[in-house]
């Protein structure tokens, strides 16, 4: 197979140790990420990516405030596990150089994201959204075990089935989020990962995608029998 994919947790050691094992024994040609070249540049550079108001013109006040409660979530778990959040990607991209391989930033910018997201977004996910939010803070075990979410190791990537039940109750309570967060995203990079395959025949492609994309996209790429 030409194209593998790895799904991973943004805060856990565990995706850095599969991406590390993979590249050394399988040696890739090409590594492509879930980033895009903005987001890939500071987390090699290791920026300060603290969102500031000036970020509201660019993303929409609602993709804002998303990314802001986005951003101190995975700062909170990855200080749990002593992990950053984006160790997976910043391994991945660190190896890429070392071992002199060709790099694609797949994503979707992250500004036209957003944007999407504060255009989508309803009323009612909006409400759903703050309750959710507000369960969470002061009843975090109720809501972990709602979700599923109850034994799940941080520093482990969850099992296909807990994140395929995440996934369905994401499209189910947020189907509009689902659509732009997920759906869009996972077309977008399948798209250039095809784009990728065409201009690169014969090449072995590693791809590095966050767990909860990766068994849309492999459902969208056996539809052009790119991965069995």
């Amino acid at each position: 197979m030409k194209l593998h994919l790895i799904g991973t947790s943004h805060i856990a050691q565990e995706s850095s140790k599969e991406i590390r094992k993979y590249i050394e024994e399988e040696k890739p040609d090409l590594i492509a990420v879930e980033l895009d070249f903005q987001r890939a540049a500071a987390l090699l550079q290791e920026e300060n990516s603290e969102l500031s108001l000036s970020h509201i013109f660019r993303f929409g006040v609602k993709g804002y405030l998303f990314a802001k409660v986005g951003q101190y979530l995975q700062q909170k778990l990855g200080k749990m596990v002593g992990v950053s959040p984006g160790a997976e990607m910043k391994t991945a991209l660190e190896l890429a150089r070392k071992h002199k391989l060709e790099v694609a930033f797949i994503d979707q910018p992250i500004h036209i994201t957003l944007r999407r997201f504060s255009s989508s977004l309803t009323w009612k996910e909006k409400g759903r959204f703050v309750a959710d939010l507000l369960s969470g803070l002061f009843f975090p075990r109720q809501q972990l075990k709602k979700l599923g979410l109850s034994k799940w190791d941080l520093k482990k990537v969850p099992e296909r089935e807990m994140i395929s039940s995440l996934m369905k109750e994401l499209k189910k309570r947020y189907p509009n989020v689902y659509r732009v967060l997920v759906e869009e995203r996972n077309k977008y990079m399948v798209r250039q990962l095809i784009s990728l395959l065409r201009h690169h025949p014969g090449k072995k492609i590693l791809t590095v995608v966050g767990a909860g994309h990766k068994e849309g996209m492999e459902e969208l790429l056996r539809k052009v029998e790119v991965v069995g």
